[in-house]
């Protein structure tokens, strides 16, 4: 595949991410969403580079920003959308919501509303790869505030100390809500890393498709050769606000510059041909989806305590 061919996959896949989340944050204040939403608008070409040359039996557990994941990873955006709307035919049978989608068929194992909870699990999974002697790499996607929890350190201790075979990726858009890095963190997140004697990598520029999927396709084929786990931190930026369809550039906490910074290398926004071209198809599957939907039942009463341990 030549290097444009790639681009324009790529770029595909994370517009189709983008086109997705703008119609839910459309639909969102009429209610029939019944979830809600922290849109990955944005972050989208770290999801895809990830994903991209993961094999359906790779595993990937993230948190609560997680339809980025879910569709990069092949989850099915008719089940992810009627789980949205609460939906007995959503991937979750509408149960889950939106902070809550799996996939297991396709390898996502699960997100979470609680911060860093879903990175032992990740851990664990790999621990149990190592001992069936499984041919599967675990990938373990967090914030930066999950940094900031005592299970995240108690997890990259355990896999580096076992040699395990995960990545440790953390998308680093700089805020946990509202709180800035700085206000909150006395150490930088990929050196910090290191004293568990990871190998680690920095990506800064959360907005380079291919090279975000040249750094992460090269980590993960190391980690399946048995390298051991292995930890990226991702610079990115989130466009919406923390939770919810808005925007929240008059609230204090960040300004309208910074955005306008992050949108002048943007793909999706600058490549103006490709948006043209790929635009129509996706949002042809997108009106499906919704159709599907809408039109599907809600769950019944019977169900209300179904498959809860």
């Amino acid at each position: 595949m030549t290097p444009r061919d790639l681009f324009e996959e790529l770029f595909y896949a994370a517009l189709r991410i983008r086109r997705v989340e703008e119609r839910i944050a459309e639909i969102y204040p009429t209610d029939r969403i019944q979830s809600p939403v922290h849109l990955s608008i944005g972050q989208e070409p770290v999801a895809v580079a990830a994903c991209r040359d993961l094999r359906r039996n790779d595993l990937l557990f993230g948190g609560y920003r997680s339809h980025a994941y879910y569709l990069a990873k092949g989850g099915d955006l008719k089940a992810m959308l009627a789980e949205l709307y609460g939906k007995a035919t959503g991937c979750g049978r509408g149960k889950a919501g939106s902070m809550h989608l799996a996939d297991p068929d396709v390898g996502l194992m699960g997100t979470s509303a609680v911060v860093a909870t879903t990175i032992p699990h990740a851990v664990g999974a790999a621990l149990a790869a190592r001992r069936l002697g499984r041919d599967q790499v675990v990938v373990s996607v967090f914030g930066d505030g999950a940094t900031e929890e005592g299970v995240y350190h108690e997890s990259l201790n355990f896999a580096a100390l076992h040699r395990l075979p995960i990545v440790f990726l953390c998308e680093n858009n700089g805020l946990a809500i509202h709180s800035r890095l700085a206000a909150r963190q006395a150490y930088r997140i990929a050196d910090h890393a290191k004293s568990y004697s990871l190998p680690v990598s920095s990506c800064p520029d959360g907005h380079d498709l291919l090279g975000l999927h040249e750094t992460l396709s090269e980590i993960e084929r190391a980690v399946r050769a048995g390298d051991g786990p292995h930890f990226v931190e991702v610079e990115t930026y989130r466009y919406r606000e923390h939770v919810g369809p808005n925007e929240d550039y008059d609230t204090g906490y960040r300004t309208r510059a910074e955005l306008e910074k992050w949108q002048l290398r943007d793909p999706l926004i600058q490549r103006t041909e490709l948006v043209s071209r790929f635009a129509p198809a996706i949002d042809r599957e997108i009106d499906e989806a919704l159709r599907f939907a809408e039109q599907s039942p809600i769950p019944d009463a019977g169900a209300l305590l179904r498959d809860v341990i």
